[in-house]
């Protein structure tokens, strides 16, 4: 996964941060920010695609204490561990299907 910051955010401090994407989209975008609002710490948490032609993804993380780059790896772990228990769920239900 390529990600970059936004340049500009300096003014703000580490705890408000945009990082970009490269060739990522809504799919990504809607799931890690639904996780990432749910943290008590996070004030803002948002993305946009600014073009459908451009394959990146904004992502604006805005936390009261936490660095922002913390909350996005932790946003990413937690994403990463939800999907993990949809595969191994629906592989579950396949092999239980199958047997039937």
């Amino acid at each position: 996964m390529n990600i970059s910051e936004l340049p500009g955010d300096d003014d703000s401090g580490p705890t408000c941060r945009t990082y970009v994407f490269r060739n990522e989209s809504h799919t990504l975008g809607n799931s890690l920010k639904c996780i990432i609002n749910k943290y008590d710490d996070v004030e803002f948490c948002g993305y946009t695609v600014p073009h459908p032609a451009e394959s990146k993804m904004h992502f604006r993380i805005q936390a009261r204490e936490t660095p922002a780059l913390e909350v996005l790896k932790r946003g990413l772990k937690d994403l990463e561990m939800v999907c993990d228990h949809t595969i191994n769920l629906f592989d579950k239900e396949v092999k239980r299907f199958n047997k039937v």
